[in-house]
């Protein structure tokens, strides 16, 4: 158009006709084209006050949805809070609906605080605050603290730090005083306790050893008003949390354990006012548990779609989880998963020189030769398939050591390979990388395996230095353990059956997903210089680096990219093609068990392990 005008002012008398018919053509239908966009912006207002209103109705009449739809509801919300006919029907729906649906999301709608107060998420949260304090004090709390971050890391860019939302989670609190002062008083002194814990200094001579607590938490009364930072609270629709609805916390025991680690994390055991003593880890460090803690409340989302399916109830297909409480973003509390032991301690030892492998392993090369092996030969295939031929997979012997009555060697064998079965598959759908043998634990009562540090999500493994180019961590130690069978029979079939769960909650997860890909504070991208240190990490303990600088600007920029490939994976499209569920599950077996991408693995990986 425009350069038809412009020909129009050059042309000479003849061609101007000419160019005035052209441009009264062109006008017409530009005009035509904005009144039809115009139509069809009035009829998608129109289907989205009607899908608000619905979804809103559907929260206040009955329950049976309310997973689905709170999760839909609210993506709407974020995905178009710039338009004040959803802030609106938001406004609406907080008054309507009751606030304990809303609970499942609270990370989310808490990294929507931003100051002044009239924020979209101020409102909802202030609500859920006050009626369920036990669930969402501790995320203010930790939105609080946002800027507190020890000295030597303040030069990093691994943390997102919004002074916005501290400032809006500090007002909140101050306006919640008046309803659950002596709370909040109480949730500040034990979060003070555990960041001191977490942030304690120790010499590397104390590592493994117990240490004293500090005299003046040592004195430390009980709080009969906090709950154990690590039990579960029964959420009460009734809102009312009377005396003895939980487990408060009673003070803590005279010494904690110093574990082995870059960042020395501390072992503490904490009283309960039910008699019993909880594990916990108190971490401070270069990674952000905000994101274990959101990637734990997708698993446990799973879970319950798991549950409420028949087979895979029956089979009693689930992911193993741990509760994560982030108190500031380098520093936070972990629940201890009792009984677990890491696959590669049992495997290997502590020390990588040890364990089964040495008790069973008789005339096999040791753990170090096969990875010296492994980084300095050339033709990586050949050189994976000599380690494999002198280093055999001893996993199966767990069974038999620790499970003495045929009856139980078959039901744990069973609940092992179950369990590999459904966390392959939902590590498959997050993308979950970095599975070396350190970060996969083995319940030693119940076979079960556990996934810890899950930072590396979204298929950010492919960033990594070398690659990650499995979907998941299936490894010929972790198919020995699944006995005679190996991949075949209830290992396939229980992949088939989470699978299959997964893709007919397609919807329900893919709005998980962009909830959690899109949430302010949850940075999972990797920047190049993080990618770089987690292998050496993984390989010799380095401490990190200094970030790249620019990256952290650049947020979650990839974020659209991430769910695209996580609907693609639901959808059923292996390498370009729509495969059933059957199909995907074979080409995902044969990928993670394909010696061309195995021997590229990162040798610290222990791809023949």
């Amino acid at each position: 158009m425009e350069a038809l005008i412009r020909g129009l002012r050059s042309s000479r008398k003849g061609e101007k006709v000419d160019y005035s018919i052209k441009i009264q053509e062109l006008q017409k239908q530009l005009t035509m084209f904005r009144e039809e966009a115009e139509k069809l912006q009035d009829d998608r207002d129109k289907f989205l006050s009607l899908a608000l209103e619905a979804y809103q109705q559907c929260l206040v009449i009955g329950g049976k949805y309310d997973l689905r739809v709170v999760f839909r509801l609210v993506s709407l919300w974020f995905s178009l809070s710039s338009r004040q006919s959803v802030v609106k029907a938001m406004l609406s729906t907080v008054k309507e609906v009751q606030s304990f649906k809303f609970i499942p999301l609270v990370y989310q709608i808490a990294s929507r605080l931003s100051s002044p107060r009239n924020s979209q998420g101020s409102n909802s949260f202030q609500k859920m605050s006050i009626d369920h304090p036990y669930h969402t004090i501790f995320q203010l709390l930790a939105l609080a603290n946002g800027d507190r971050i020890k000295d030597k890391q303040r030069s990093r860019n691994s943390f997102v730090v919004d002074m916005d939302k501290k400032q809006a989670a500090e007002d909140l609190l101050h306006e919640l005083y008046s309803h659950h002062g002596r709370v909040i008083q109480q949730m500040r002194q034990m979060v003070e306790i555990y960041i001191r814990l977490a942030e304690l200094e120790t010499k590397k001579e104390d590592t493994n050893k117990k240490v004293a607590l500090p005299r003046d938490v040592r004195s430390i009364r009980q709080l009969e008003l906090v709950p154990v930072v690590t039990a579960s609270v029964p959420i009460d629709p009734s809102c009312n949390y009377v005396e003895g609805s939980f487990t408060y916390f009673k003070g803590l025991t005279e010494s904690i354990i110093v574990m082995n680690g870059i960042n020395a994390p501390k072992l503490v055991e904490c009283f309960g006012s039910d008699g019993h003593r909880y594990r916990q880890l108190a971490k401070s460090g270069n990674d952000d548990l905000r994101q274990d803690a959101v990637m734990e409340q997708f698993f446990g989302l799973v879970n319950t779609f798991l549950e409420n399916h028949r087979d895979t109830r029956k089979r009693k297909l689930r992911i193993h989880t741990y509760k994560v409480v982030p108190f500031t973003p380098s520093a936070g509390v972990l629940e201890w998963v009792n009984g677990t032991i890491p696959l590669g301690e049992y495997l290997l030892g502590s020390n990588r020189n040890g364990g089964a492998h040495l008790r069973y392993g008789a005339g096999d090369w040791r753990f170090s030769q096969c990875r010296e092996y492994m980084a300095n030969e050339k033709d990586k295939r050949n050189a994976f398939i000599k380690v494999c031929d002198n280093f055999r997979p001893v996993m199966h012997y767990f069974f038999l050591e620790k499970f003495l009555q045929p009856a139980d060697w078959f039901e744990r064998r069973l609940a092992y390979t179950r369990s590999v079965a459904a966390s392959s598959m939902v590590g498959y759908i997050v993308g979950l990388g970095d599975r070396h043998s350190m970060n996969i634990l083995i319940d030693q009562a119940t076979a079960e395996v556990v996934h810890i540090d899950l930072g590396v999500a979204f298929e950010q493994g492919l960033m990594l230095k070398t690659p990650e180019r499995v979907p998941f961590r299936l490894t010929r130690d972790v198919i020995d353990g699944m006995g005679i069978t190996g991949v075949e029979g209830v290992f396939r079939r229980c992949c088939e059956e989470t699978l299959s769960v997964m893709r007919t909650n397609k919807e329900a997860l893919l709005t998980i997903i962009e909830v959690f890909i899109h949430d302010p504070l949850y940075k999972w991208a990797l920047s190049p210089l993080k990618a770089l240190q987690r292998q050496e990490e993984t390989d010799d303990d380095l401490s990190s680096s200094l970030e790249s600088p620019n990256y952290a600007d650049e947020g979650n920029k990839d974020a659209a990219r991430a769910k695209l490939r996580v609907k693609q994976k639901l959808d059923g499209y292996e390498e370009g093609e729509l495969r059933s569920v059957q199909g995907q599950v074979q080409q995902l077996i044969q990928d993670a068990i394909d010696i061309d991408r195995l021997c590229q693995m990162f040798p610290g990986w222990g791809a023949w392990l």
